[in-house]
Order: structure tokens, then C-alpha cells, then sequence
């Protein structure tokens, strides 16, 4: 029968075992407490700005377009079809009696046909009625001046017979008679003499009103050739055409567009589209840039929409001086307009997210710039690339303006 023989323990070996254990638990937990390394940013890829305080140019910023000031609109007066175009956009410059395009419309013709016509015997009408008028009067004034011959030999066979009767050479009937002829021919040229004033009073009163109808008429024939003179379609300034959006043998309505003169010489503004909620401090004749990416013109405010559109506050600018080359109608611009000038305040370069009377996180250089923690701030008010700072920077610091979006899980970055 075997007999088990027991190994006596090695104290040294539990010893060791111990104090390997007890090794193992501190170095868990002191990597456990261990905060994890922070992130990397490369200083090339970031923007940094230095806090400052100074005068601080508040401004706005809108994107627009350069337009005349002034536009002559060339709409159709009749419809017609388009038969011709003489002239295209930017070829050449034009007068105020160039020939743009020709228009057709039978109807036009036909009604300027009609219209002659009434006119031609309206008139006609008129030279008729004054002859007859004329030639009744000359009668009547013959009839009146006969009458009063009669008369006048009537009565003085009566005053003759008058004395002939006395001396009894004449029967007392022939002298009654002689009498009541005289008295006839009297009665009868006064009543033709009346006659002859009524007439003559009246012609002019009938001839006036044939005279208005010709007038009406003339009108409606001046009318009607003027009508079929817009058919030939003239640039009416001297300028620049600018546009012609219909084509040979399409039909343009009464009212329709045919084409655009810009007058010369060309006189530009700026018409910049504003953020509604920025709109509210602009002002008439504030300053402003107008970037055409051709060089910067200057300018100042000179009208503001009274209505949102979309967001945006439409506001005109007049360019001050000469615009800069390239400078065109329905060029893309970026216009900036100074509000106001902030004396002795904090700002600096206005971040992203940035955002006026808003409490932001922004990344400070701390530690000689190698590392950057991020500092609560709040803003005030807020420019095109400026921002004023209220709380949570000192004049000096220098911050990231780069979007940081990446690292909103971390409050510090090391800077490599």
C-alpha cells in the first residue's frame, strides 16, 4: 500500500503571489482614473483670432444684383405677329428712332382703312353742307332784297295815288288797293328778313356740328395710324438694348414685353437682398461696399423695401462714383452696409455658429498655445466677420474661429 507524501508550501512563493495581485489591482484602478488623451488638431487646418477691444464696424451683408436705374420697357400697343427683328441684344448701340423689330395685324389695317374712309366722307359731308347752307342763304338774302324793292315801289304808288285820289283822277278802290299793297309787301319782306336772320344764325350752329364729327372722326383715324405705326417697334432712347424675348413669328399680345433699352449714359445701383432680421437697423443713406469680384464700388442706401419677401428685405444701392470694370446690368454682386460704429468694445472674429445675444462654447489657446479648452462665452451683438464678446474673454486671448463640430464631445484639444 502506497502512503501519499504531502509537499510542504514555499511561504516565499505566497508572499510573492500577494504582492503581484495587490500590483495588478493598483494599476487597474489608477488606469481607470486616468482621464483619455486628448484629441489632435493640426494648427494649419484651425483659424485663430486675437480677442481685442476698439471701435467695432457693425455691418450687414447681402448677396444681389446690378440693375439700371433707369429702364425703358417696349411693350406691344396691338397685337400682331412678329414679322422682322432688326436689331439683338448688345449689338450695337442704339437711337431713339432705330428700328427694332415689325409687327403685323391684318385687323389693324382694315380698321385704319375704315377710318380713313369715315373721315374722307365726313368731310365731304362738311363742304356739301356749307355750299348748300351758303347758297339757301344767298337765296333768301335775293328774296328779301326783291321783297323790299316791291315794297318800297308799292308804297310809293300809294303815296302817289294818295294825291291823285284828292285831285279825283283815280276811284277811291284803286288807291285801297294800292294801299293794302303796299302794307302786303311790307308785312311779307319782314317776315323774310326774320326768316334770313334765323337761317344765317343757324348755319353756323349746323355746320359746328358737322365740324365736331370730323374732328371725332380725325381722331379715331390718327388713332388708328398711330396704331398701325407701332407695329414698327423703335427703341424710343438712345441706349443700349438689352433684351429682346420674343421671335420671329410668335404673336405678342396688347401689353407684352418685346424688348428692353437701357439708356445711356449707363447709370448703375446695387440691388442687395437682406436678411430680414438684419434688415431692421438699416437706414436711408447709410454707407455700403458692392463687391462686383471685378474691384469694390462704393455706395450709399437708397431705398428699403417695405415688404419680407421670402426672408429677405430688398434694399437699393446707389453706386458712388465709377463702378469698376466689367460692371453690367444683372451682374451678381455682394453688398455690405455699415449700420454702426461701436466705440470701446470687446470683439473678435465672428465664428460660424455665432450667433447676436447667444451663449456659445469657443475654444481658448491655453499652456503656450499647445493645448485649447473650451470657455463659455457670451456674445453680443454680431457683424459680417465681427463679434462683440460680453462675458467669458479678456482682451488678448486668442481663440479658434474654425468650426469645432467635430469635438463637441471634448473640452480640450491639444494643438500639434
Amino acid at each position: 500500500m502506497d502512503i501519499k507524501i504531502e509537499k510542504k508550501k514555499n511561504p516565499k512563493k505566497m508572499i510573492l503571489y500577494g504582492v503581484g495581485a495587490v500590483a495588478v489591482i493598483v494599476v487597474t484602478v489608477t488606469l481607470m482614473r486616468l482621464k483619455p488623451a486628448s484629441p489632435t488638431v493640426e494648427l494649419g487646418t484651425i483659424y485663430l483670432d486675437t480677442v481685442e477691444r476698439g471701435e467695432m464696424v457693425l455691418e450687414v451683408r447681402g448677396p444681389g444684383t446690378l440693375v439700371p436705374e433707369d429702364i425703358r420697357w417696349i411693350t406691344a400697343v396691338t397685337p400682331g405677329r412678329i414679322e422682322k427683328i432688326h436689331m439683338l441684344p448688345g449689338s450695337t448701340p442704339v437711337q431713339s428712332t432705330t428700328i427694332l423689330m415689325e409687327l403685323s395685324n391684318p385687323d389693324v389695317e382694315i380698321q385704319t382703312l375704315n377710318a380713313d374712309r369715315q373721315l374722307t366722307d365726313a368731310e365731304s359731308q362738311l363742304v356739301q353742307l356749307r355750299t348748300n347752307l351758303n347758297t339757301n342763304r344767298l337765296t333768301q338774302a335775293a328774296s328779301v332784297a326783291q321783297l323790299k324793292s316791291d315794297w318800297l315801289d308799292a308804297q310809293r304808288r300809294a303815296e302817289a295815288g294818295a294825291e291823285l285820289l284828292k285831285k279825283g283822277l283815280i276811284i277811291p278802290i284803286d288807291q285801297q288797293q294800292a294801299v293794302e299793297r303796299a302794307e302786303s309787301l311790307k308785312e311779307r319782306f319782314r317776315l323774310a328778313e326774320e326768316q334770313l336772320k334765323m337761317s344765317t344764325s343757324t348755319i353756323d350752329e349746323q355746320l359746328r356740328v358737322q365740324e365736331e364729327q370730323v374732328n371725332r372722326l380725325k381722331s379715331i383715324a390718327a388713332f388708328q395710324h398711330g396704331l398701325k405705326a407701332s407695329m414698327v417697334v423703335r427703341a424710343g432712347a438712345n441706349g443700349v438694348l438689352q433684351e429682346v424675348p420674343l421671335q420671329v413669328g410668335q404673336y405678342a399680345q396688347a401689353g407684352v414685353t418685346l424688348a428692353k433699352v437701357v439708356p445711356v449714359p449707363l447709370r448703375l445701383k446695387a440691388v442687395i437682398r437682406v436678411p430680414e432680421v438684419q434688415a431692421k437697423d438699416i437706414a436711408i443713406g447709410q454707407k455700403a461696399s458692392i463687391d462686383t469680384r471685378n474691384g469694390i464700388a462704393p455706395g450709399h442706401v437708397i431705398r428699403i423695401d417695405p415688404a419680407s419677401i421670402n426672408g429677405t428685405v430688398t434694399v437699393d444701392v446707389a453706386l458712388d462714383g465709377t463702378p469698376p470694370a466689367g460692371a453690367r446690368p444683372d451682374l451678381s454682386v455682394d453688398g455690405v452696409i455699415e449700420i454702426a460704429r461701436m466705440k470701446d468694445v470687446l470683439y473678435t472674429g465672428r465664428p460660424p455658429y455665432g450667433q447676436t445675444d447667444a451663449t456659445i462654447g469657443i475654444f481658448k489657446l491655453v499652456e503656450g498655445g499647445n493645448y485649447a479648452q473650451r470657455v463659455s462665452v457670451r456674445l453680443g451683438r454680431t457683424s459680417v466677420n465681427s463679434v462683440e464678446i460680453k462675458e467669458g474673454l479678456q482682451p488678448g486671448d486668442v481663440v479658434i474661429l474654425s468650426d469645432m463640430s467635430r469635438w463637441d464631445n471634448v473640452d480640450r484639444v491639444r494643438i500639434k
